[in-house]
Order: structure tokens, then C-alpha cells, then sequence
């Protein structure tokens, strides 16, 4: 029994951890290509290239997943991103993610759908623009 409130307690707290660490980690992927930082070895791609725009996608998005602004649609429409870029650049090799270099995609796709559904938790700033919408009796 203490296990459950204890548990049932922190489980919006770690979603919102949850939250943070993955929004900080596809922000990488969006600063490597757009900014080059952490250092890649391909050259930063045309903003009005397709990778140019992922990478505009996975910045913003990434940015605003980590500070939970947004959460549910910009989650929802980086899991549409994600499911793209399997489907575009894994699955022809092959059908298994493991295989085919496209575990981290479908990983990223099944997070952000979850997202989407679940929202930010309480340490965000959905729940910050929420506190303030809420009229005060």
C-alpha cells in the first residue's frame, strides 16, 4: 500500500523527468544539424532541405518538449516526424529496426506519441500557462 502512494505520488514528477532528459537529447539532433554542435561529420544541410528542415523541427521542437511549452501537439507532430524518417531512411533496409539502424526513430516516435497523450507533467510550462488560465474564485 505505501508502495502504491508512494509510487502514484512521484509518477507525474518523473514523467516531467522523463520529459526533460528526451527533449534534451532530440535537441542534439537538431543542433548538430543545424548548428553543427556537438561536431558532425557531415556539413550543416540547406535550411530548405529536407534534413534542413528536420533539423529546424528537432531544435524547436526539442526546445520546446524540454521546457514543456506545447507539449501535446509539438510532441504529436515530432512523432509524425519520427515515424517519417523511419519509414524514409530505415525501413528500406530491411523490417527490423535493430537491423536496419532505426531503433532510436521508432524509439523517438513511440516517446512523442506517449507524450502527446500523457502531456508535460507538473514541472512545466503547460502547467504554468494552466495555473494562470484557471479563474480564481
Amino acid at each position: 500500500m505505501a508502495n502504491a502512494i508512494f509510487y502514484s505520488r512521484w509518477s507525474p514528477h518523473v514523467l516531467s523527468v522523463l520529459r526533460i532528459v528526451i527533449g534534451l537529447l532530440f535537441l542534439e539532433h537538431g543542433t548538430q544539424k543545424i548548428l553543427g554542435f556537438p561536431l558532425s561529420p557531415n556539413p550543416p544541410p540547406a535550411l530548405l532541405s529536407l534534413q534542413g528542415l528536420q533539423g529546424a523541427i528537432e531544435l524547436v521542437g526539442g526546445l520546446l518538449i524540454l521546457v514543456g511549452l506545447f507539449t501535446r501537439p509539438v510532441a504529436f507532430i515530432l512523432a509524425g516526424e519520427m515515424a517519417v524518417a523511419y519509414f524514409q531512411f530505415h525501413f528500406p533496409h530491411g523490417f527490423w529496426p535493430v537491423a536496419n539502424g532505426g531503433v532510436s526513430a521508432a524509439l523517438y516516435c513511440f516517446v512523442w506519441l506517449y507524450f502527446s497523450a500523457a502531456g508535460a507533467g507538473p514541472w512545466s510550462l503547460d502547467t504554468v500557462r494552466a495555473k494562470r488560465a484557471t479563474p480564481r474564485l
